[in-house]
């Protein structure tokens, strides 16, 4: 974007709209003249909780080494680092990490959950 300075004053504030976007995941693309694109990328802070804390469960810690030695063949370390068990995330037992999954998935207004009580308070 460049430096605010080289921009006119009534330029400015756009310039730092779109920075905030920025700031905000917000992509923008403009390869069509006439036409902005604007993308955002949202990702649930549960995975990097998961990805962060699965070498603090005991009984996690042992898997890279026996994935590395060939012992365990249902279990992967992902290019991202994150253990799999038939590519499904490991989740740590930890800080009540999995009660915090559940809750998400049962409470969330983005879930879809069948509870009568969720669906009438979501509906109100």
């Amino acid at each position: 974007m460049g430096s605010l300075a080289f921009i006119a004053a009534d330029e400015r504030l756009l310039a730092l709209d779109i920075q905030s976007l920025a700031n905000q995941l917000v992509r923008l693309n403009i390869s069509e003249p006439s036409r902005v694109l604007a993308c955002v990328v949202a990702q649930s802070s549960l995975f990097e909780q998961i990805k962060a804390r699965q070498y603090d469960d005991p009984h996690l810690i042992v898997l890279p080494e026996m994935v590395l030695r060939g012992s365990v063949e249902e279990v992967t370390i992902g290019a991202d680092g994150v253990l799999r068990l038939q590519d499904r995330l490991c989740v740590p037992d930890v800080d009540g990490l999995r009660k915090k999954i559940l809750e998400e998935a049962h409470s969330s207004q983005y879930s879809i959950h069948p509870g009568a009580t969720k669906m009438y308070r979501d509906l109100r």
